[in-house]
């Protein structure tokens, strides 16, 4: 009578050395690897193929930079949504491919905003296109991490781009007097805008516009000043579908949305940046467009709805796809 495979099995880990088991433990001993996949979500609107792009993320201490409401409603938003008072934050920027032009809105922060910003120029090669393919670049408004993309190292990231900024931006953020006016808690930000834009002036390269203008077809500007004081949403429409990028018209999706009142430190103007959070909240709900959003945990794209108690509005993140 044959001896069942379990028998053998143990007979021959007693006889080598009383093992008791039969485990291949070494496959419990790869190591960690600790890197997320390329950060890049692919989408379309109408006949437009747009794909979100992460920069990375950086933590940021929101108890302390929120303001216009008490730290215990903060903290209170925030235990709500199973975060603490420091949040890893997204930074995402959006490209568009309207056909015929190759659009990116935003660039991230390459190296002025920390070591674990600065993956958007190797998630838009990941993602299948090449930085030298961009024709265009529109930028809500000149913080470091939206503008220090532009550059890699001391040459232009995007070469054969034109760069559009909202005039009031580049007059406030390229002046030297503003700079030396600044506290020095603030300078950086006026650094890092000179560094990362004047060299696309010096090429030419830089193309300035004012108020709601229409950029290429189907993507146009949108003035929601207050942030800083030329911060532009982009307006992306195609076959009847439409996507709103906010750029920093919002920060923290756990507590800005139940409560849009509340502002933030980096605001420029904290009462104007309100009032048109507050307007954007209320069309992107009563109109159902998709939405992407520069702080919002990566790819950030999303559709908002009015809370069912008539107080704050609800995010609800896009449905993945696998698209075709």
């Amino acid at each position: 009578m044959k001896r069942s495979m379990n028998a053998i099995t143990t007979a021959i880990c007693i006889a080598l050395g009383g093992f008791v088991a039969y485990t291949p433990a070494a496959m419990a001993e790869a190591p960690m690897v600790k890197t997320q996949a390329p950060g890049y979500y692919r989408f379309n609107v109408g006949d437009f193929e747009v794909t979100a792009l992460s920069d990375g993320t950086v933590k940021l201490p929101i108890l302390k930079l929120l303001s216009n409401t008490k730290p215990e409603n903060v903290m209170a938003a925030l235990k709500k949504g199973y975060l603490k008072e420091t949040v890893e934050t997204s930074v995402n920027g959006y490209l568009v491919n309207t056909g015929t032009k190759l659009v990116l809105i935003d660039t991230g922060a390459a190296g002025l905003f920390g070591p674990t910003l600065g993956n958007l120029v190797n998630n838009l090669k990941a993602s299948g296109y090449k930085p030298e393919q961009v024709d265009e670049i529109y930028i809500t408004h000149m913080h470091p991490d939206h503008v220090g993309g532009l550059m890699q190292q001391s040459a232009l990231a995007f070469p054969n781009a034109t760069l559009r900024i909202e005039k009031n931006d580049t007059d406030y953020w390229l002046s030297d007097a503003n700079l030396n006016a600044a506290p020095d808690g603030a300078k950086g930000f006026f650094q890092g805008a000179m560094a990362s834009v004047r060299p696309y002036a010096a090429a030419g390269k830089l193309k300035t516009f004012q108020g709601n203008t229409e950029l290429v077809p189907g993507v146009r500007a949108q003035s929601a000043f207050g942030h800083t004081p030329g911060h532009t949403v982009y307006v992306v429409e195609s076959k009847g579908e439409k996507l709103m990028l906010w750029g920093d018209l919002m920060h923290v999706a756990a507590v800005q949305f139940e409560e849009p009142s509340v502002t933030i430190e980096f605001d420029s103007d904290t009462k104007a940046a309100a009032a048109e959070r507050k307007k954007a909240y209320a069309d992107a709900a009563k109109n159902g467009y998709l939405v992407g959003v520069a702080h919002i945990a990566f790819p950030g794209l999303g559709q908002l709805r009015a809370a069912s108690n008539g107080e704050g509005y609800v995010w609800v993140p896009l449905n993945y796809s696998s698209l075709k």
